[in-house]
């Protein structure tokens, strides 16, 4: 259970930066607890098949707010702090989410991944975004770290996605045909 739990993290850390990073750290808690005797070996399945069960739960979070995963991959980054909440409406939140989501559509360049320069640029193009919403809210700088690392994470797993093709037989003949790469490439 522990090591499947383990694989979607990993999957989560090519894709979510901030549920990686909490799934990790309730992984983590849990194994620490049943190591040091807190919990009996019933208890931690049981603590790892709640986790499970949440993780379940966050992918079908995205649906209700008809989000893609992608798009609640910066939703969560931009929710991480929960005082953001305070400050913003959910459809606000959600309006930034996919401006921010298609800005980096449009602006993605073959070199993003090698190049520092157009790093840089994603990096501005994204505060500029940002402060369009004026967002982080005040006192809360460490939001604008976590998006602009969830903006990465996006740019190196997106060169990866659009470098992987599919094939498949698909036609009458039994040819073997290109297709695009998955929607749900990478989760």
């Amino acid at each position: 259970l522990k090591k499947l739990i383990d694989e979607q993290v990993k999957v989560y850390k090519r894709t979510n930066l901030v549920k990686s990073e909490a799934f990790s750290e309730l992984i983590q808690q849990t194994l620490n607890r049943y190591l040091n005797g807190m919990l009996t070996n019933e208890e931690v399945i049981q603590e790892l098949l709640n986790l499970a069960k949440e993780m379940l739960h966050a992918s079908e979070e995205g649906n209700k707010l008809g989000l893609t995963d992608e798009e609640l991959a910066f939703y969560d980054a931009l929710t991480k702090p929960e005082a953001v909440k305070d400050f913003y409406s959910n459809e606000d939140l959600v309006a930034l989410t996919k401006e921010l989501t298609e800005t980096l559509r449009k602006n993605k360049t073959i070199d993003w991944q090698k190049k520092e320069s157009a790093r840089a640029k994603m990096r501005m193009i994204v505060k500029k975004l940002l402060k369009k919403y004026k967002y982080p809210p005040e006192g809360q700088e460490d939001a604008l770290k976590t998006v602009i690392s969830q903006c990465e994470l996006w740019t190196d797993n997106v060169a990866e996605y659009e470098d992987t093709v599919s094939y498949s037989i698909n036609d009458d003949y039994g040819m073997l045909k290109t297709a695009e790469p998955s929607p749900n490439y990478g989760k």
